[in-house]
């Protein structure tokens, strides 16, 4: 009897390892191996080439679990049994004692095996994937290599049904943007990136997603100099609106000359020669970007040609506005750069905001913590949302509500709304639906990650997982009974 207890404990022992050794190479995280591997870490080499074919290492996990639940299925019952047969025939017939000691016996191995050689093994590999997996590499290396004519007979059956199938037989680990997005995510709600940080990184992805006229001065906003202006005119536009280009134009804004730089026209004042522009101010040639261009493609536009500057043109040559190196920055950093946020958005108290209405959506979403405006491609700033709702030309007093709040023209200038009141409504829940107009559209979302809470529940996976060790140890009994019988 002793001996029998010790091989089971041996074998809770060795299904307790498969069970480990499978979900931490499963749950092993690839970027973390392969920091691990640059640092020189040979086990985390054998443990990504492994993970790059892992249909060999879990036919030998499945040999081992398979072999040794029916093991200790047909042990078990002989370490128990005979114990449990002695305690019960001094109360009871011997037939119904045989049956009441099998029973006991099949739930003390199975709940042995549930406990040490799944249930906690298991949540080991779960806490600490990558610190076990470097551990029982190479022993797993042995077993591949003692089981290697199995493997290779189970493996190779495997392999025909996947490509019968036309079932890939490598994972693809491809990262994508929404791949980082998400892990950054998690590092926030975990605490791991401060405030700061999080936003600095969700700006960054910003850029891929916000084009140029979410930041830009727009055309009406624009000071530009005449080609013919006198040079009165020239110096009462610099005094009111100290720029540091200003564009160049012929009669109108869209017949763009250039732009001039002010350390020009002042190097001109101090020499005492006159700003006119047709007296030998240097006009320098304008970088022009379509309105369609992203901000990160206007980094690139900036980078390649070596300005820092750019006016924004649309598919019919009119001028929509111009953007600089300092607007974009000021999008990827926020208040870190520049005060165009808080100029845009006052907060009048708790509930009210007064919003200008060239305020860039993407600000107001994170303003007042509005996690998406309906059909937003359609438009780029808050004004452009009002419009969009109200299918008409807005007027004072036009109003919109949505996701709880109320925004309402306040004021107009030359069809263009200028100022919004934005006021907190008291109950969100009765706000009505906005009526959008019918139009197909696609927005792709990025994915959002929310920590597991902290709890000793195991999950569906383990759950399924004990389940099938559950049905092993009740075919290894019933080859126990077999034998018995006969």
């Amino acid at each position: 009897m002793l001996n029998s207890i010790f091989i089971i404990f041996c074998l809770i022992a060795v299904s307790a390892f498969f069970s480990i050794s499978e979900i931490s190479l499963a749950a092993s995280r690839k970027i973390k191996l392969k920091l691990l591997a640059d640092e020189g870490s040979i086990n985390a080499q054998r443990v990504l080439k492994m993970q790059e074919n892992p249909g060999m290492f879990f036919t030998v996990v499945q040999i081992g679990l398979n072999a040794v639940a029916i093991l200790g299925g047909i042990v078990g019952d002989a370490a128990f049994s005979p114990a449990f047969s002695a305690l019960f025939s001094h109360y009871m017939s011997p037939e119904l004692s045989e049956q009441l000691s099998f029973i006991l016996s099949f739930s003390l191995v199975t709940g042995l095996f549930i406990l040490f050689a799944d249930l906690t093994p298991k949540r080991i590999g779960m806490i600490a994937p990558e610190a076990v997996a470097l551990r029982i590499i190479n022993p797993m290396r042995f077993c591949l290599f003692v089981f290697r004519p199995l493997v290779w007979l189970f493996n190779g059956m495997a392999n025909n049904i996947f490509r019968l199938f036309k079932i890939p037989m490598v994972r693809k680990d491809d990262i994508t943007s929404d791949d980082i997005y998400a892990v950054v995510e998690a590092g926030a709600l975990a605490g791991v990136l401060r405030k700061q940080e999080h936003e600095l990184i969700e700006n960054v992805f910003e850029l891929e997603s916000r084009t140029v006229p979410s930041s830009m001065t727009s055309r009406e906003s624009i000071i530009w100099f005449d080609l013919h202006e006198d040079e009165q005119s020239l110096k009462k536009k610099v005094a009111e609106h100290p720029h540091s280009k200003f564009l160049v134009c012929n009669e109108d804004i869209d017949h763009i000359i250039g732009y001039v730089d002010s350390k020009d026209l002042l190097n001109r004042v101090l020499a005492n020669q006159s700003m006119a522009l047709n007296s030998g101010v240097q006009i320098r040639n304008t970088l022009i970007v379509p309105d369609t261009l992203t901000l990160s493609e206007a980094l690139e536009s900036f980078k390649t040609a070596g300005e820092d500057f750019a006016v924004i043109m649309n598919e019919y040559a009119l001028v929509v506005g111009i953007i600089t190196l300092n607007d974009v920055m000021t999008t990827l950093m926020g208040d870190l750069v520049g005060q165009g946020l808080e100029e845009q958005i006052v907060a009048r108290d708790e509930n009210s905001w007064l919003v200008d209405g060239g305020t860039p959506i993407d600000d107001v979403m994170r303003v007042l913590d509005i996690d998406e405006f309906p059909q937003s491609g359609n438009y780029e700033t808050i004004g452009g949302f009002m419009m969009f709702m109200l299918r008409k030309i807005p007027k004072r007093t036009d109003s919109v509500k949505f996701s709880g709040y109320k925004f309402e023209v306040v004021d107009i200038d030359n069809y263009r709304i200028d100022q919004l009141l934005v006021t907190r409504l008291d109950n969100k829940s009765n706000v009505p639906a906005p009526k959008l107009p019918m139009q197909k559209t696609k927005k792709t979302a990025r994915p959002e990650i929310r920590l597991p809470e902290t709890s000793t529940a195991p999950d569906s996976g383990a759950v399924f997982f004990y389940f099938f060790n559950l049905l092993h140890s009740t075919f290894g009994y019933a080859i126990s009974v077999c034998r018995r019988i006969t």
